[in-house]
């Protein structure tokens, strides 16, 4: 199983605004919030059937 694009930033968002959020670094957790929201638009984005970046399918 392969995980998708938008996936793996999501996650990697989530990570980084709880390690930001624990250890009191802000950078982390804007970087994380914005990582989150991009995921998201991706993942909104592609469930709606639109090409991303120029694209119809990625593989």
């Amino acid at each position: 199983m392969t995980a998708k694009s938008e996936d793996t930033v999501i996650v990697l968002g989530v990570i980084l605004l709880v390690i930001g959020l624990v250890a009191g670094v802000s950078i982390l957790w804007t970087i994380g919030v914005i990582l989150v929201v991009i995921g998201a638009v991706l993942w909104i984005v592609g469930a709606l059937g639109h090409g991303v970046g120029g694209r119809k399918h990625y593989w």
